[in-house]
């Protein structure tokens, strides 16, 4: 590789040599940190830490607060965290993700002419998770009551001024929300004008939100009237919201604009408290939620980077870049094949995949000559004392499981005929992250999402559905433990983080952006536990990403997720070098001026007491320190 390291290694020690010269300043606290994806939203966690709350409690705030802004995610989304309870020492993890409806089956969507679930409508709505997981998390780990949680979500649905994301975001998507009549009342608030929705700054009211979120709180108050518990009384607005009114509403205006969701199916859902899954990277231990999402694509990433040595490679070499890109490409075949929901059979062979010898095989698989296209998943079912039953599937679809020859892609699935923007908003599709702690110890990583806009609201409670159905295939021989069925979860691309080292809090982290969350979150702890960046200087850091993936999200067609083998976006900083080094390794780039997420995270510095937040330099991102 020649004199390669030169250039990305002098760009290193320039970035550091800055110091606190980052394009946001880092964020310092005593007492807690409340951090997420919108100012207001920060500003409503920062709020209920002055109340006496806890993390949990703020990160509730936090969340309720994005939810009631739209643009990212809404009330009728989907939801999971990370917790680290200070009283146990220990990772939990919260599972809020709705599930396909009754009658959501391949051949019904395959009748309609789908290769996927939809993008947008009612038809792409799973149950929602949202308030399922944030009253759970309340109830049973926060301290304050849901009146005071929902407090600032409740002004703001009394009427807030719009930022001007949303509102052009509105403006943008007013066809789509044109075809519902729930929608177009909430949102269009200027209808037959030439803009017709909220300009930024303006005063935006959702009554009908707020009336739902009043019902919520009259179920607390009443429960506790009765002599109710805290707990008891916040599971009471639970109830109100899954098997009362707001049920009836919600599946009342789903159903009418054609819908699937029953009084049933919310009945019957449940949000979950799982154990989630984890590796040690050279002494840090690090969590993520388990293979319904996509976070064990980092933690496949990490064991095969472990065989590596990074920092001596240098920061953004090309020899660096280029092995960090064949690891995640590793990482994501796995996930494209063998990820889905651990409650529902196919059983994933989640042990195999995250086994420290399988990620040993992985990494001799990387050549550092060229990019290898034709990398597919491999076979972990050994690892684990398995026999792989889906051998015979993997080389109908034209993989091949010969450790010297791999088919990422079958041939038939190679390209991708999508507009570059079109392509890239599905790679991108946001979300918003959650990041909370506090000086007791308390911790919190969210990453929610589903309902954004245009979203398709459910009759007159003012709630978004989700639109994470899109997130199944309806081909087994694309995933077989992700095909849609009622009652399943899709395998989402939702991916808080918490790393612990010498048995105490490490890193807090997590970062919005669909199929590059794992990419983005994998550099940015690299960032840290190799070459010893602060969390702000990490979160906005140079990252790459890789588009040799299937799209978890966006298009109606299976040409519009296919991988596109060796594309790789990267900083515009890049040196001139290693860009043509990369283009004579078989890459094809792109360029941007921020490409590391954008990244939330807080760092707890044990030598001093206190607690630094890094939020990212992208948007709106935000957080406050005290």
């Amino acid at each position: 590789m020649r004199h390669l390291l030169i250039p990305a290694l002098l760009a290193f020690s320039v970035f550091c040599a800055l110091g606190q010269q980052t394009q946001k300043p880092p964020l310092h606290g005593r007492n807690w940190m409340a951090i997420t994806g919108k100012p207001l939203a920060a500003t409503a966690g920062a709020i209920t830490f002055q109340k006496g709350g806890n993390a949990i409690d703020a990160a509730c705030a936090m969340l309720a607060a994005t939810c009631t802004m739209w643009d990212v995610l809404s009330w009728g989304g989907e939801t999971q965290a990370l917790i680290y309870n200070p009283k146990t020492k220990k990772v939990i993890a919260i599972n809020a993700m709705g599930v396909a409806p009754s009658g959501a089956t391949a051949a019904f969507f395959r009748n309609k002419g789908y290769h996927f679930p939809p993008e947008y409508g009612p038809l792409a709505a799973t149950t929602p998770g949202t308030p399922g997981g944030l009253l759970y998390m309340l109830a049973n780990y926060g301290t304050l009551s849901l009146e005071q949680v929902l407090a600032p979500a409740m002004q703001m649905a009394a009427g807030y001024p719009m930022e001007a994301q949303a509102a052009n975001s509105i403006e943008r998507n007013k066809d789509h929300i044109k075809q519902w009549p729930y929608s177009k009342k909430v949102f269009l608030t200027h209808a037959g004008e030439k803009r017709e929705a909220p300009e930024a700054g303006e005063i935006f009211v959702q009554k009908d939100l707020l009336t739902t979120l009043n019902k919520l709180v009259e179920a607390e108050r009443d429960a506790l009237k009765k002599g109710k518990n805290r707990k008891d009384a916040i599971m009471a607005a639970y109830a109100r919201f899954y098997t009362g009114d707001i049920a009836r509403e919600f599946v009342r205006g789903c159903r009418e604009q054609g819908g699937l969701i029953t009084l049933q199916d919310l009945a019957k859902w449940k949000p979950l408290e799982e154990e989630p899954l984890m590796v040690n990277y050279r002494g840090i231990d690090v969590y993520k939620l388990q293979q319904w999402t996509q976070g064990p694509v980092m933690l496949q990433a990490l064991n095969i980077l472990e065989n590596f040595d990074l920092k001596g490679m240098g920061y953004n070499s090309t020899k660096y870049i280029h092995t960090l890109y064949q690891a995640m490409n590793l990482a994501f075949a796995d996930r494209d094949f063998y990820y889905g929901d651990p409650y529902s059979e196919p059983r994933e062979p989640i042990k195999g995949l995250l086994s420290k010898d399988y990620a040993k095989q992985r990494a001799a698989l990387i050549q550092y000559e060229r990019n290898a296209p034709e990398i597919g998943p491999g076979d972990p079912y050994p690892f684990e004392g398995r026999t792989n039953p889906y051998i015979n599937l993997l080389r109908t679809r034209g993989y091949e499981l010969d450790t010297t020859k791999r088919n990422f892609a079958p041939k038939q699935d190679m390209g991708n005929n999508s507009p570059e923007d079109e392509y890239h908003e599905r790679l991108w599709l946001g979300t918003t992250s959650v990041e909370a702690a506090d000086k007791d110890g308390w911790v919190v990583s969210v990453t929610p999402s589903g309902g954004w806009l245009p979203a398709c609201i459910a009759g007159n409670t003012g709630v978004g559905m989700s639109q994470r159905m899109q997130s199944f295939v309806l081909d087994s021989a694309l995933n077989p433990f992700n095909v849609v069925e009622p009652g399943k979860r899709p395998r989402v691309t939702l991916s808080p983080s918490l790393a612990l080292k010498d048995g105490r809090p490490f890193l807090s982290f997590a970062v919005q952006g669909g199929d590059t969350q794992d990419q983005n979150l994998l550099q940015f702890f690299l960032n840290i536990a190799e070459f010893g960046m602060t969390v702000q200087q990490a979160c906005e850091a140079a990252n790459i990403n890789s588009n040799q993936l299937w799209l978890s999200l966006g298009g109606t067609r299976t040409e519009d997720r296919q991988p596109k083998p060796g594309q790789i976006l990267l900083h515009n900083s890049t040196p001139e070098t290693v860009r043509n080094d990369l283009k004579r390794m078989g890459y094809t780039l792109s360029f941007d001026d921020r490409t590391s997420g954008p990244v939330n995270a807080v760092y707890f510095d044990w030598k001093h007491g206190s607690l630094w937040g890094g939020s990212s330099n992208h948007g709106e991102d935000y957080g406050i320190g005290w």
